[in-house]
């Protein structure tokens, strides 16, 4: 093989394209991240709820159970060197009557099976003691859940990076990617109004996101491997326009393939609630640019979420919710389905040597950020 012109790039700056690419740099690699848009982490890692998971949900054994315990340790320890903000809120994940109660006990089951052990049963009134506005039947504390600034959290990733000899290119985006014929990969990057340039590099990993779809399908690949498809889905949060009664996170029982619209807080205290989850009309990724427009629906959304959170608040106030923020989640699954576990397609997924490609990284993500980035760096 020729020398390409560098030995690993990654398309995308969100924090999982970080997070590989600074894991890449502290093995040796030469690493040159490309990002399409102006700013690190401008699509779903800085339009989350910025939570550290425990991994309570995931089918035990899987790449979302095994990768969000691990990555919630390593990104505590990262946090605390690199001076990220940081807070062990924990969580209480509760059952709003008593016909949840077992459905409460399954997760409590599922998730010391994937490894978290700190969890702590509590009777309705000990939850109350934690939380005197809560209303339940039951909870479950998870003290090992947290909050994270994700944005100080990348800006620490990228440092990193940097210091190891690695750089990001903003403004350029990956239109194709073939291999040339010494065997390095080459890419085509349009820089807006200028001619596309070629890169050429021994090794890509696709961390793109939202446009995983349309970018693998622009990649070498063997004749019958299918290319993930993403499904986007809008989440709306709000923000409450109060200080919050609240010290805990607290969740409510998820639904099918969601968490529901829980309570979270982020590192200064401040309480927000949410996502919902809205499919998109149109599931063709190929063409896809997220919308990050609140839409209000005739007040129609504020109610679902006031119905929702006095559930487990009733004494939420009225008027008390001020838009604050839209998602969007990149899902490998449609409406109604389960959530599958993440893609993390290598050699023996798609049969090309040195490409690494992540479909529908979504929750838990961020959490899972630094596991995932060790996880390709392992692959390569």
């Amino acid at each position: 093989m020729t020398a390409p012109d560098v030995e690993t790039v990654v398309v995308g700056a969100g924090v999982v394209g970080l997070a590989a690419a600074r894991a890449l740099a502290l093995a040796g690699h030469d690493v040159l991240v490309v990002e399409r848009h102006a700013a690190i982490g401008q699509e779903t890692s800085s339009r989350s709820s910025e939570v550290i998971h425990a991994g309570l949900y995931y089918p035990p054994g899987s790449l979302r159970a095994t990768l969000c315990v691990e990555g919630r340790r390593l990104l505590y320890d990262f946090a605390d060197a690199a001076g990220v903000p940081v807070v062990r809120c924990g969580k209480l994940l509760v059952a709003a009557t008593a016909e949840e109660g077992p459905r409460l006990d399954a997760l409590a089951v599922n998730a010391r099976a994937c490894g978290v052990s700190d969890l702590v049963a509590l009777s309705a009134a000990e939850a109350r003691r934690l939380e005197p506005e809560l209303a339940c039947a039951a909870a479950v504390l998870s003290p090992s859940t947290g909050v994270i600034d994700s944005h100080a959290l990348m800006v620490a990733l990228e440092g990193h990076l940097r210091a190891e000899g690695g750089s990001v290119v903003l403004n350029h985006a990956v239109e194709e990617i073939g291999i040339g014929r010494d065997g390095a990969f080459e890419l085509t990057i349009a820089t807006g109004t200028q001619a596309p340039s070629r890169l050429s590099a021994r090794n890509v990993v696709l961390a793109a996101g939202l446009g995983a779809t349309r970018l693998g399908e622009r990649a070498p690949r063997r004749a019958a491997y299918r290319v993930p498809e993403v499904y986007p889905a809008r989440g709306h949060y709000y923000a409450l326009a109060s200080p919050a009664p609240f010290r805990h996170l607290v969740y409510p029982m998820p639904e099918t393939g969601w968490l529901g619209i829980h309570l979270t807080l982020d590192v200064s205290g401040r309480a927000k609630f949410g996502p919902d989850l809205e499919w998109q009309a149109s599931l063709n990724t190929q063409h896809y640019e997220p919308s990050y427009v609140f839409d209000e629906k005739d007040g129609a959304r504020r109610t679902a979420f006031e119905e929702a959170i006095r559930r487990y608040w009733p004494g939420l106030p009225g008027n008390a919710l001020e838009p604050a923020y839209v998602g969007v989640r990149p899902k490998l699954y449609k409406p109604g389905e389960a959530a599958p576990d993440f893609a993390i397609h290598g050699h023996a997924q798609h049969g090309i040597e040195r490409l690494v490609a992540l479909y529908g990284i979504e929750s838990p993500g961020l959490t899972s950020s630094l596991a995932i980035g060790a996880h390709v760096a392992a692959m390569l």
